[in-house]
């Protein structure tokens, strides 16, 4: 795409999933990708093991682009790792020109029954962590007079209520002003803030249902497309924003969500006519 060789990228949450597609993607197009990872992993050790084989996977591809990946471990609710994390990509490639704000987890829980802690970890890591990496690329920018380009990875879910997932809605609904805050207040500056908004994606994530036919075809169908999307489609979309073919793109979130967002209950006449 149009503008993306030889650029810098920052990509958080990028061992697995959308982020690793984003910088494979990126990669792909010549742009040297930071690839950001929770260096001290939670849980158990098959999540250690799955955070260093999509890291593996990252550096493999694109170095065989022909580009240079660095690794960044940070937990971008931090702001003290983030500002470490910013300092290290800095040193390592001079300037950043592309921000990807994708790191984000979910809790599952009735919203009575949910933990005010697990709430707060939720809101902390897909919403502050978004607010922290945006606030040090833009200060980087606004200091070397040099445009830039945030893309934040959201989800249908900043418009479509989630049951059960309520930090998770309630980040993505914040993910959403916060880029169209950006987008205004630093246009004039060259500064350019979209969103993408993924449907139901197959990602590792989303397990739970990707591998049980039942579930999935469940999900399906109340895509208008009838099946899920793939990580590789929100890459190719992230991309686009990210080049000099959306320059006159700013404050827009993307929905690559295979019709999702479009009532698909009134697929079919329901209502009087």
């Amino acid at each position: 795409m149009k503008g993306l060789r030889g650029k810098k990228a920052l990509v958080t949450g990028g061992s697995s999933g959308i982020g690793q597609a984003i910088a494979i993607r990126l990669g792909q197009e010549g742009v040297d990708v930071a690839i950001n990872y929770v260096g001290r992993p939670e849980g158990a050790e098959a999540t250690r093991e799955a955070i260093e084989h999509g890291v593996q996977i990252c550096m493999k591809e694109m170095s065989a682009a022909g580009t240079r990946p660095v690794l960044v471990a940070a937990d971008v609710s931090q702001e003290d790792q983030v500002a470490a994390m910013f300092a290290q990509v800095l040193e390592e490639y001079g300037r950043i020109d592309y921000l990807v704000n994708n790191a984000g987890i979910q809790v599952a829980a009735d919203t009575d029954q949910l933990a005010v802690a697990d709430f707060d970890r939720v809101l902390a890591v897909n919403l502050r962590g978004a607010f922290l990496c945006a606030q040090q690329a833009i200060r980087h920018w606004l200091a070397g007079s040099a445009p830039g380009v945030i893309v934040n990875v959201s989800s249908v879910h900043q418009e479509i209520p989630k049951p059960r997932f309520v930090g998770y809605s309630v980040s993505k609904g914040g993910m959403q002003n916060l880029t169209r805050s950006l987008a205004l207040e630093y246009a004039a500056r060259g500064i350019r803030a979209n969103g993408i908004g993924p449907g139901a994606t197959v990602t590792p994530i989303n397990r739970s249902w990707i591998d049980d036919p039942v579930k999935r075809r469940m999900v399906e169908s109340h895509i208008p497309m009838r099946r899920a999307g793939d990580a590789e489609e929100m890459a190719a979309v992230t991309a686009f924003l990210c080049s000099d073919e959306a320059a006159y793109i700013t404050g827009q979130t993307l929905f690559v969500d295979g019709g999702l967002t479009l009532y698909p209950s009134f697929e079919t006449t329901w209502s009087s006519e």
